[in-house]
């Protein structure tokens, strides 16, 4: 009689009768918290629940088999606030235990959403007299970024904003900028006004001497081109600094 091979492969599972092991459940405790979650938040809205919950919510999403809450509580002590958790970056969200990338796609799609949502409501808006969605939109892009980000508004002969680019990114307390630059950007795009954006990782919105200097440049670049700079803000955690509104051009 023939000896079997040695590379015959087992039978599967499948088909030989043996047991396939069952899907974990979630255990009745978390799904009861978890429908009086979404209950409560359907019936009142976000406000109606505390960050903690919110952020539960939103992890629940990414590990639908497992108690969020203490992830969530150590998140939330870490970056300081359910708004500081959806900005953080990756890198840092993937520094605190139990936090994968499945987690981290969750909370960067809220981020990207919420960005979108306030973009829409100043691009091809009149944005001088839409100034407060439009620090919104900078306040909620460009806060929690751990480098400098430079960008500007392009407006058009209304005022409209037409255009909304990052032009450099830089460190944590320096961006590069070239005024030249600047001026050929917005004449490419036909632009007749811009605004200057730029964040300070720091949290304090207070321009320093180089962010001075380097306004008046573009300022001066922008004015002989024929292009008009409405303003130039400075993003911080929770505040910004407008330099026309501070007498600095």
């Amino acid at each position: 009689m023939p000896r079997p091979s040695q590379l015959s492969e087992s039978p599967l599972p499948l088909f030989n009768g043996a047991p396939v092991a069952a899907a974990t459940k979630v255990p009745s405790y978390i799904g009861d918290h978890r429908a009086r979650l979404r209950e409560r938040f359907l019936s009142g809205g976000a406000d109606a629940m505390p960050d903690y919950e919110l952020l539960e919510m939103v992890l629940f999403r990414a590990n639908a088999r497992r108690d969020m809450k203490p992830l969530g509580r150590k998140l939330l002590d870490t970056f300081g606030s359910f708004n500081g958790v959806i900005t953080a970056s990756r890198a840092d969200l993937l520094r605190v235990d139990g936090v994968g990338l499945s987690l981290v796609t969750e909370l960067k799609l809220i981020e990207a959403a919420a960005q979108r949502m306030l973009r829409n409501r100043v691009i091809n808006k009149p944005v001088l007299s839409s100034w407060q969605a439009l620090l919104d939109y900078c306040q909620t892009a460009m806060a929690h970024r751990d480098t400098e980000q430079f960008r500007i508004l392009f407006l058009d002969r209304k005022n409209l904003l037409v255009a909304d680019e990052p032009q450099a990114q830089g460190t944590v307390d320096h961006v590069p900028v070239y005024p030249r630059e600047v001026v050929k950007r917005a004449l490419e795009l036909n632009a007749s006004a811009i605004i200057l954006v730029h964040n300070h990782p720091s949290g304090d919105p207070t321009p320093s001497e180089s962010d001075i200097t380097m306004t008046r440049q573009i300022v001066e670049a922008a004015e002989v081109m024929g292009v008009t700079v409405h303003d130039h803000l400075v993003i911080g955690k929770g505040d910004s600094f407008s330099f026309r509104s501070n007498g600095l051009f």
